[in-house]
C-alpha cells in the first residue's frame, strides 16, 4: 500500500476507514495531514460511570474486587482480513452489554462502514450506555457538521462532510436503529432541555497533534457539566446530566457526538468518498458474504480442518490470527535519540555506567506502518517481534507484509542503524516509561526481518512451480478450486504472480540490508586477540552493546543470565548466530539477484562464522554453546543452559550430522533442563537463576522461541536424512502437541493469547493480549515454517 491508500483505508480496526487511537480497535495510526476517528463509551444507570470511559485497550484481569472496573473482561477480533472486513465483539461485564463491531471496507475505493450493536448480558439488569463518535482533522482540509443546529439535539442522521488532500472529498453519516430505546433510567424522569432520542454534539478547534486528547476533552465537559447547578430542573437522571452540551465552536477541528441507548441497540457509521463508485448499502449480505470467503480462503492458506483440528480450534486460530491482523497501525512522529554515546568506547570495566552525561534529542518526524505486540502494553513497533509477526501475516497476505516490511526497512539510516524501538510521536511516548523512551545508534536488535524475506523466496519459488503445474497439467477432471482460491485476492498476491516486480522489490530492499549487515559487523564486533583467545578467523566475535549488570535488553532475552558484571571481553553466542544468519541470508539475496561479488563474501563471511562459532563458543567439557567473557587472568566460559544454548539449531547453522546437534537435543528433551509439558523453558530448570529476579527469560516458556526450535526440527533435521533425524521427529511432535494443546487450554480458560507461558503450570502470564509473536501458534498448527 503506498501512503494515499493507506489514509484511505484505516478506521478503528486500522486497515480501514480513516484513522483513530481507539486502542479497542488497534493501534495509533497518525500522519501529518489525516482525518482521525474513534469511538468511547460508558455506562449511564448511575452518575459515577462516567469515571470509567472506555477508550483505549487496558489490561484486564482474570478476576477482580467489587465497585467500577477500568477495563472490560474481553475483546477479540473474530475475523478480520486485514483489507476489506473484520468483526470484533467487546464484553463489558460492569455495563452489562456485549459490543459487537463490523466492518466493511471497498476494495480499491475509500468507503468503509462500521456497525457497532449492542446486546444486554442479563435482561433483568440496566443496560444503558452512552456511546461516543468523534471525528478530527489533523493537518489542512476542513471538516463541516451539515445538520441544522438545535439545542436539544440533532437529528438523525448526522452527516459531517470534509476534504483533506489525501482523501479528496468525502461525507461521514451517523445513522442509528430504527429500534433503538433510549435508557430506560431516562424514560422514568423528564428532563425538556435535552431529546436523547437525538444525537448529542459538540465542536471545538484544539491545537494541531492534539485530537488523540479526545477523552481528555470529553472529560472536561463532564467536569464543567457537574459544576452547574440543576436546581430549576426536576432531578435530571443521569443520562441528562451525563449529556454533552450541544454547541459548535467556529472552525471546529474535533466534534464529538453521543448517542444514548438501552442495549439491545444499534448504529452505523458511513464513510463516503466521493472518488469511490462503489457503495456499502447492503451491508448485512456484503458481510456475511466476506465472511464465508474469510472461512475458505483460512482453510486453503493453513489447512487445519484437513489436519484433523476440530471448529472450536479452528475458531481459536481465526481468533489468533485476526488480533494480529488488527493490531496493525500506521505511526508518526519525532523519535527520541542520544547520539552523545556513538564514539564512547566501550572498552573499560564499568563501560555500562550510566553516569555519563545524556544527550536526547528529538529527531525529524518519521512514520512506519506495523504490527504491534500488544494492543494495550506495546502498542509501537518493535524490530525483534516483527520479524515474527511477519511469518504468519505474509503466509496470510504476502503483499501487505511485504509492504511492512518495506517501512521497516526504509528507516535504516545511511549508518546501517534501525532503532529497535519505534516510538513515534506523543501518543506513542505516553504509553512507555520515560527511561526505555531513548534510542541508541550503538545498540542492536535481532535482524529478524530477514526471516520472513526468506519466507517470502519460498512462496514465490514456490507460486511458479504451481503456476507451472497448473499450466502442463490442466484437464477437466482437476479440481482446482484450492489453486483458484490462491489467485483471487489479487491485491494479496501480486508480488507473487509477477516475478519482475518481485525483484524490483529485492534489489530495493538490498543495500539497505547490506548497510544494516554491516553495520552490525562494525558496531558489535568482539575483540580474539586481545584476550588471548585463538579462532580459525581472527574477526568473527560479536558483544552486544548496551549491557547493563542486570539486563541485555538490546539481545531481546533482557534478563536472560550473562556474564555479571559486564565486561568488554564477553562474546555472545546468540549474537554470532544472528551475523551468520545474515550473511547466509543476503547471501541468497545475492544469488537470486546475480549480485556475484557479494555473494562470494557472504559466504566467506558466513563460513568463517560457522567455524568460529565452533572454536569460540563450544564448551567441549559441558556440550554446550555459552558466552565467554574474561576473568582477569584468561578467556573463561559463562554458560547458563537455556534458549541462547540452542541458537546454534534454531538457526540452521549446525549440520544435521553433528555431534553438537545431538547434545542441544539431549538439552532440549531433559525435563530437569528444558524440557516441559508446555514448551522449551527460557532458561534450564537445573540454573541457580531458575525463577528469580523478574522471571522474564528465566524459566518461561516463549512460543518465538519454541517455533523456532520447531521450525528448524522440522525443515533442518527431520527433512533431510541424518544420524539424528529419528530423535529430532519425536521431539518435534512432542513439542508441537504440547505447545499447541496448552496456548489453546489458557485460551479458553482466559480469552486470551499471553506474552508468555509458565514452564511450571502452563499458565499465561504478563501482558495479554499479546497476539504478537505468541500467534505463531496458527502457523504451528498449520506446520507452515
Amino acid at each position: 500500500m503506498d501512503k494515499a491508500s493507506v489514509i484511505s483505508s484505516m478506521n478503528e480496526s486500522l486497515l480501514w476507514g480513516t484513522y483513530r487511537p481507539n486502542l479497542y480497535f488497534g493501534t495509533r495510526p497518525q500522519l501529518p495531514e489525516s482525518l482521525l476517528t474513534g469511538t468511547m463509551w460508558f455506562g449511564v444507570n448511575d452518575l459515577s460511570s462516567f469515571e470509567y470511559i472506555r477508550h483505549s485497550c487496558e489490561q484486564t484481569e482474570i478476576s477482580g474486587g467489587g465497585g467500577y472496573k477500568n477495563y472490560v473482561e474481553k475483546y477479540s477480533y473474530i475475523k478480520h482480513d486485514g483489507r476489506s472486513f473484520a468483526i470484533q465483539n467487546i464484553t463489558d461485564e460492569q455495563n452489562n452489554v456485549i459490543l459487537k463491531i463490523e466492518f466493511l471496507k471497498t476494495s480499491g475505493g475509500g468507503d468503509w462502514s462500521v456497525r457497532i450493536s449492542g446486546i444486554p448480558i442479563s435482561e433483568d439488569e440496566p443496560s444503558g450506555l452512552s456511546l461516543l463518535y468523534y471525528f478530527g482533522l489533523e493537518g489542512s482540509g476542513r471538516l463541516d457538521l451539515r445538520n441544522n443546529l438545535d439545542p436539544s439535539g440533532l437529528n438523525y442522521p448526522v452527516a459531517l462532510s470534509g476534504e483533506t488532500p489525501d482523501l479528496g472529498k468525502f461525507t461521514i453519516k451517523i445513522i442509528d436503529g430504527s429500534d433503538n430505546q433510549i435508557p430506560k433510567i431516562a424514560a422514568l424522569r423528564n428532563y425538556k432541555p435535552i431529546d436523547l432520542n437525538k444525537a448529542q454534539y459538540w465542536g471545538h478547534l484544539v491545537p494541531k497533534g492534539d485530537i488523540w486528547r479526545a477523552k481528555d476533552y470529553l472529560n472536561n465537559l463532564f467536569s464543567e457539566r457537574k459544576r452547574k447547578s440543576f436546581a430549576d430542573e426536576s432531578d435530571p437522571s443521569p443520562p441528562h446530566l451525563l449529556s454533552i452540551p450541544n454547541n459548535i465552536q467556529e472552525d471546529s477541528n474535533l466534534y464529538i457526538f453521543q448517542l444514548m441507548a438501552e442495549a439491545p441497540f444499534q448504529f452505523d457509521i458511513l464513510f463516503k468518498s466521493t472518488s469511490s463508485p462503489v457503495d456499502l448499502e447492503d451491508f448485512t449480505s456484503i458481510l456475511e458474504s466476506k465472511s464465508k470467503n474469510f472461512d475458505v480462503r483460512f482453510e486453503n492458506t493453513f489447512g487445519l480442518a484437513s489436519k484433523g483440528f476440530d471448529e472450536n480450534q479452528i475458531n481459536f486460530a481465526h481468533e489468533i490470527l485476526s488480533n494480529l491482523i488488527g493490531g496493525i497501525g500506521y505511526f508518526y512522529g519525532t523519535s527520541i535519540v542520544d547520539r552523545s554515546y556513538m564514539n564512547v568506547r566501550e572498552d573499560e570495566e564499568n563501560f555500562w555506567d550510566e553516569s555519563r552525561q545524556a544527550n536526547p534529542k528529538l529527531t525529524s518526524p518519521s512514520s512506519l506502518f506495523t504490527a504491534t505486540p500488544s494492543r494495550p502494553f506495546f502498542p509501537r513497533g518493535f524490530y525483534w517481534d516483527e520479524g515474527f509477526h511477519q511469518l504468519l501475516i505474509g503466509n496470510w497476505d504476502n503483499d501487505l507484509s511485504l509492504d511492512i516490511i518495506k517501512h521497516w526497512i526504509s528507516l535504516i539510516d545511511d549508518d546501517g542503524w534501525v532503532a529497535r524501538e519505534q516510538i513515534l510521536g506523543e501518543e506513542a511516548r505516553s504509553k512507555v516509561p520515560r527511561e526505555f523512551q531513548t534510542q541508541y545508534p550503538h545498540y542492536a536488535n535481532p535482524p529478524t526481518l530477514l526471516m520472513p524475506l526468506e519466507a517470502f523466496l519460498d512462496r514465490l519459488d514456490n507460486e511458479s512451480k504451481l503456476q507451472h503445474s497448473i499450466d502442463v497439467d490442466i484437464s477437466p477432471d482437476i479440481d482446482l478450486s484450492s489453486h483458484i482460491a490462491n489467485f483471487t485476492n489479487f491485491a494479496s498476491t501480486r508480488y507473487l504472480n509477477d516475478i519482475n516486480l518481485a525483484e524490483k522489490y529485492l534489489k530495493e530492499m538490498y543495500s539497505k540490508l547490506k548497510l544494516n549487515y554491516k553495520w552490525f559487523r562494525r558496531t558489535q564486533r568482539g575483540e580474539i586477540k586481545k584476550w588471548g583467545r585463538s579462532a580459525s578467523n581472527s574477526e568473527e566475535a560479536y558483544r552486544w552493546r548496551g549491557r547493563t549488570p542486570g539486563h541485555t535488553l538490546t539481545s531481546g532475552l533482557d534478563d536472560y543470565p550473562r556474564p555479571t558484571p559486564p565486561h568488554p571481553a564477553e562474546l555472545h553466542v546468540d549474537l554470532m548466530c544472528w551475523v551468520g544468519f545474515m550473511a547466509r541470508s543476503l547471501r541468497d539475496i545475492a544469488k537470486r539477484l546475480g549480485e556475484w561479488n557479494d555473494f562470494e563474501e557472504f559466504d566467506a563471511q558466513y563460513k568463517n562464522i560457522v567455524n568460529n562459532l565452533y572454536d569460540l563458543h563450544w564448551n567441549e567439557a559441558d556440550k554446550i554453546f555459552c558466552d565467554i567473557s574474561f576473568d582477569g587472568e584468561k578467556s573463561i566460559y559463562v554458560c547458563h543452559k537455556g534458549y541462547i544454548s540452542l541458537f546454534p539449531m534454531l538457526l540452521g547453522l549446525l549440520p544435521n550430522d553433528s555431534p553438537k546437534l545431538d547434545a542441544i537435543l539431549d538439552l532440549i528433551y531433559n525435563p530437569d533442563e528444558l524440557w516441559s509439558p508446555y514448551g522449551l523453558r527460557s532458561l534450564s530448570k537445573s540454573s541457580e537463576f531458575y525463577y528469580t529476579g523478574e522471571k522474564y527469560w528465566r524459566g518461561p516458556v516463549w512460543i518465538n522461541i519454541n517455533y523456532l526450535a520447531l521450525s528448524s526440527l522440522y525443515k533442518n533435521y527431520i527433512a533431510k536424512p541424518g544420524p539424528y533425524q529419528h530423535k529430532a521427529d519425536k521431539i518435534y511432535k512432542e513439542l508441537r502437541d504440547n505447545i499447541i494443546k496448552n496456548i489453546y487450554k489458557e485460551y479458553k480458560r482466559t480469552g486470551y493469547a499471553w506474552e508468555q507461558y509458565s514452564a511450571i503450570n502452563g499458565e499465561g502470564a504478563r501482558s495479554h493480549p499479546f497476539t504478537g509473536w505468541t500467534s505463531l501458534i496458527v502457523l504451528i498448527m498449520a506446520e507452515k515454517y
